[in-house]
Order: C-alpha cells, then sequence, then structure tokens
C-alpha cells in the first residue's frame, strides 16, 4: 500500500506540473514549482524525467511541452465522437462563412474547446483547441448550460471580464431559458471586446447537450443586428447535421413555451 500511494503521489504531481504550463507557454522551474505547489527541488526532479520521456523541452534555463503531447492529444481528439463528427461540418463552415466556428463541451464550471477553425475574416494567431472559457460569458457556456441542474452552485460568483459580461444568475437562466426556445444563442462582447458570437447545442442519441458548435468573430464581421437570422440558420443547420451524426435526429424538445419576457440587455 505504501508504494501504491507512493507512486500516485508522484502521478498526480508529475500532472501537476504539467498543468502548470496551461496558462503559457514557457516557464523556469522556480515558476513551475509555485505553480504546482511544488518545492522547487521536486519540481525540477519531475521536469528532468518529464523531459526524457518528451513531455516536455528545455531551451536556455526554461521549459515548454513537449511535442509528445501532442501526439496523445491528437489521438485524444481523434477518438473523441465529438470531434469525429463535427470536424469536418465545423471546417466547411469556417470556409463559407469567413468566421471562426468553435466546437466545445463542458468540463464542470467551464468550456474546452475540441476544435476550431478560423475563416478569412476572423483569423487568430492562436490555436484555441485545448482551451477553457467561462460558461456564463459565451455564447458556447449558454448552450452548455441547457439541462443543467444547480448552475448556481456550479458556477458560484460570475466573475465580470466586460461591462456587458452578464453577472447575475437570474439573467443568466434568462438567457438559457431563451436558448431552449429559439434553438441558439448569441453573445456580444460579454467575453471580450469587440468579439461577438453565435452558438447551437449539439445533442447525442438520447438528446441530452453534449457539445456545442459557435460562429464567432469581429463583432463589425459578425454584425449580430443586421445578420443574426442568417447566421443563427447556418449554425442550426450545421449542428442539426452533427446531430444526425450523434444519433439525434428529433427535436430537442416538444412544444417548448416562448419565456418569460427579460431584458437581456440588464447586467449586473
Amino acid at each position: 500500500m505504501g508504494n501504491e500511494a507512493g507512486t500516485n503521489q508522484s502521478v498526480e504531481r508529475a500532472a501537476a506540473v504539467l498543468r502548470a504550463f496551461a496558462g503559457t507557454g514557457m516557464l523556469r522551474v522556480s515558476e513551475v514549482a509555485k505553480l504546482a505547489r511544488l518545492q522547487q527541488s521536486t519540481a525540477s526532479r519531475l521536469l528532468s524525467t518529464l523531459e526524457q520521456a518528451g513531455f516536455v523541452e528545455r531551451d536556455d534555463g526554461q521549459y515548454r511541452l513537449g511535442a509528445e503531447l501532442i501526439t496523445l492529444a491528437g489521438v485524444a481528439l481523434n477518438g473523441h465522437p465529438v470531434h469525429h463528427a463535427a470536424r469536418q461540418r465545423a471546417q466547411t463552415l469556417a470556409a463559407e462563412t469567413g468566421l471562426g466556428v468553435n466546437v466545445a463541451v463542458r468540463r464542470e464550471a467551464e468550456l474546452f474547446y475540441l476544435c476550431n477553425f478560423e475563416g478569412q475574416l476572423a483569423p487568430r494567431s492562436f490555436v484555441l483547441t485545448g482551451r477553457r472559457n467561462p460558461l456564463h460569458a459565451t455564447a458556447l457556456g449558454k448552450c452548455l448550460l441547457l439541462g443543467v441542474e444547480q448552475s448556481r452552485e456550479l458556477l458560484g460568483e460570475l466573475e465580470r471580464y466586460t461591462p456587458r459580461t452578464i453577472t447575475d444568475h437570474d439573467v443568466l437562466a434568462a438567457a438559457v431559458e431563451q436558448v431552449a426556445w429559439q434553438g441558439y444563442s448569441t453573445e456580444t462582447e460579454e467575453l471580450s471586446l469587440s468579439r461577438s458570437c453565435l452558438a447551437a447545442p449539439l445533442r447525442d442519441r438520447t438528446g441530452s447537450v453534449v457539445a456545442a458548435l459557435s460562429l464567432s468573430g469581429p463583432s463589425s464581421v459578425v454584425d449580430l443586428p443586421a445578420r443574426e437570422r442568417e447566421l443563427s440558420r447556418l449554425v442550426m443547420e450545421t449542428a442539426d447535421a452533427i446531430n444526425s451524426q450523434l444519433g439525434h435526429h428529433g427535436p430537442a424538445d416538444q412544444q417548448i413555451p416562448a419565456p418569460t419576457r427579460h431584458d437581456l440587455r440588464s447586467r449586473s
């Protein structure tokens, strides 16, 4: 039992070292130790072992994640049923609209990007795949909150990212209710300024929401006041095609009543 406990602790510490790189590219040993909450000597020893395995690489006294992780990440993505069903259709939608197309799943109180494609009108200098974002400040997140019970307890205090971020649970619940009724969600500069998004839920054969698909880009290009009807149709049609491949062939809900009127522009 003692050896097993020691092995488990070593694995947990190695995982903590790898997670330390989640928010940055290069780290020194002291920075890894601080982020992983380890002694510097322990962090140094683990980094050395991970370097030998190809999971981290060293360059001029700093470490970054190694190429071996790309291989494992590729295997994990290719084996995910949502990624398999959505990848080609998401790529086609990005090419047709020129906007960014993202697919995400929920991981506890955050969304996790499975894949993203950037159209020529919505370029990015980094890859979103593997990144996380808050549920309450994104169109994807509002879709992923469909059917989630006790969302207040799950999300806790809603952090403000811009003046337009929803920070009131009642307003957020109204926004999610709107998604259930109209079949898609919208977000205008709630997570970052000058960017807007539309999203639709993805469902498996049971009808449960397992992921979400979004169209996003600069607010001036997405232009929700003028293009919401057009873009929402595109994102819902693409979501329906993906849903079919996931085994869902019918309406998500039956006879959903129109939601109570709420002023979703009121943020607090």
